[in-house]
Protein backbone atom coordinates (compact mmCIF):
# COMPACT_ATOMS: atom_id res chain seq x y z
CA UNK A 1 0.00 0.00 0.00
CA UNK A 2 1.20 3.44 -0.92
CA UNK A 3 0.46 6.23 1.62
CA UNK A 4 0.12 8.71 -1.25
CA UNK A 5 -2.97 6.79 -2.43
CA UNK A 6 -4.64 7.58 0.91
CA UNK A 7 -3.57 11.23 0.87
CA UNK A 8 -5.01 11.88 -2.60
CA UNK A 9 -8.47 13.33 -1.96
CA UNK A 10 -8.28 12.80 1.82
CA UNK A 11 -10.25 15.42 3.71
CA UNK A 12 -8.22 17.44 6.19
CA UNK A 13 -10.39 19.52 8.52
CA UNK A 14 -9.01 22.56 10.32
CA UNK A 15 -10.54 23.04 13.75
CA UNK A 16 -11.55 26.65 14.53
CA UNK A 17 -10.17 26.48 18.07
CA UNK A 18 -6.75 27.32 19.40
CA UNK A 19 -5.05 24.69 21.53
CA UNK A 20 -2.39 24.56 24.21
CA UNK A 21 -0.14 21.57 24.87
CA UNK A 22 0.44 21.38 28.62
CA UNK A 23 2.56 19.36 31.02
CA UNK A 24 0.37 18.84 34.08
CA UNK A 25 0.21 16.95 37.35
CA UNK A 26 -2.97 15.11 36.35
CA UNK A 27 -5.28 14.40 33.42
CA UNK A 28 -8.01 16.87 32.47
CA UNK A 29 -11.37 15.22 31.75
CA UNK A 30 -12.19 18.00 29.26
CA UNK A 31 -8.94 17.68 27.32
CA UNK A 32 -8.96 16.92 23.61
CA UNK A 33 -6.18 14.43 24.30
CA UNK A 34 -4.23 13.10 27.27
CA UNK A 35 -0.94 11.24 27.15
CA UNK A 36 0.23 9.83 30.44
CA UNK A 37 3.30 7.72 31.07
CA UNK A 38 5.51 6.92 34.06
CA UNK A 39 7.21 10.32 34.02
CA UNK A 40 4.69 12.93 32.89
CA UNK A 41 1.16 13.81 31.89
CA UNK A 42 0.53 15.89 28.78
CA UNK A 43 -2.87 17.29 27.87
CA UNK A 44 -4.04 19.09 24.76
CA UNK A 45 -6.72 21.58 25.77
CA UNK A 46 -8.51 24.63 24.47
CA UNK A 47 -6.36 27.67 25.23
CA UNK A 48 -9.14 29.06 27.45
CA UNK A 49 -9.07 25.99 29.70
CA UNK A 50 -8.25 26.55 33.39
CA UNK A 51 -5.70 23.75 33.01
CA UNK A 52 -3.44 26.14 31.08
CA UNK A 53 -2.95 28.41 34.11
CA UNK A 54 -2.22 25.45 36.40
CA UNK A 55 0.16 23.65 34.04
CA UNK A 56 3.87 23.23 34.73
CA UNK A 57 4.83 23.96 31.11
CA UNK A 58 2.65 25.31 28.30
CA UNK A 59 3.02 25.62 24.54
CA UNK A 60 0.23 27.84 23.15
CA UNK A 61 -0.94 28.68 19.67
CA UNK A 62 -1.62 25.28 18.12
CA UNK A 63 -4.22 24.53 15.44
CA UNK A 64 -5.62 21.02 15.00
CA UNK A 65 -5.75 19.42 11.57
CA UNK A 66 -7.75 16.19 11.39
CA UNK A 67 -7.30 13.66 8.63
CA UNK A 68 -10.83 12.41 7.97
CA UNK A 69 -9.68 9.21 6.34
CA UNK A 70 -9.75 5.76 7.89
CA UNK A 71 -6.39 4.09 7.52
CA UNK A 72 -5.69 0.38 7.70
CA UNK A 73 -3.31 -0.63 10.49
CA UNK A 74 -1.03 -2.35 7.99
CA UNK A 75 -0.44 0.91 6.10
CA UNK A 76 3.17 1.99 6.53
CA UNK A 77 4.43 5.55 6.25
CA UNK A 78 1.28 7.69 6.11
CA UNK A 79 2.38 10.05 8.87
CA UNK A 80 5.98 9.87 7.68
CA UNK A 81 4.91 11.33 4.31
CA UNK A 82 2.87 14.05 6.02
CA UNK A 83 5.54 14.90 8.60
CA UNK A 84 8.33 14.90 5.99
CA UNK A 85 6.42 17.21 3.66
CA UNK A 86 5.68 19.60 6.54
CA UNK A 87 9.29 19.42 7.74
CA UNK A 88 10.48 20.30 4.23
CA UNK A 89 8.20 23.36 4.48
CA UNK A 90 9.77 24.20 7.88
CA UNK A 91 6.54 23.43 9.79
CA UNK A 92 6.84 21.82 13.22
CA UNK A 93 4.22 19.21 14.15
CA UNK A 94 2.74 17.59 17.23
CA UNK A 95 1.06 14.36 16.12
CA UNK A 96 -1.75 12.44 17.83
CA UNK A 97 -3.33 9.27 16.54
CA UNK A 98 -6.62 7.75 17.58
CA UNK A 99 -7.86 4.29 16.60
CA UNK A 100 -8.97 5.37 13.14
CA UNK A 101 -8.05 9.05 12.86
CA UNK A 102 -4.83 11.04 12.81
CA UNK A 103 -4.51 14.59 14.09
CA UNK A 104 -1.63 16.96 13.43
CA UNK A 105 -1.21 20.06 15.55
CA UNK A 106 0.73 22.87 13.95
CA UNK A 107 1.54 26.35 15.16
CA UNK A 108 -1.07 28.91 14.14
CA UNK A 109 1.65 31.01 12.49
CA UNK A 110 2.41 28.05 10.18
CA UNK A 111 -1.20 27.34 9.22
CA UNK A 112 -1.15 28.75 5.69
CA UNK A 113 2.12 27.01 4.83
CA UNK A 114 0.87 23.72 6.27
CA UNK A 115 -2.39 23.89 4.33
CA UNK A 116 -0.57 24.68 1.07
CA UNK A 117 1.74 21.74 1.71
CA UNK A 118 -1.14 19.34 2.38
CA UNK A 119 -2.94 20.63 -0.70
CA UNK A 120 0.22 19.81 -2.64
CA UNK A 121 -0.01 16.23 -1.35
CA UNK A 122 -3.49 15.99 -2.87
CA UNK A 123 -5.51 16.53 0.30
CA UNK A 124 -8.89 18.28 0.28
CA UNK A 125 -8.34 20.93 2.97
CA UNK A 126 -11.42 22.36 4.70
CA UNK A 127 -11.40 25.22 7.19
CA UNK A 128 -13.96 25.44 9.98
Amino acid sequence: MDPHDFLEGATVSVDDGAYAVCRTDRPDPNAFATVQDETETTVVVDEASPTVAAATDVERGWKRLTFDVELPFELVGFLAVVASALADADVSVFVLSAFSTDHVLIKESDLDTALQTLDGLGCDVRRG
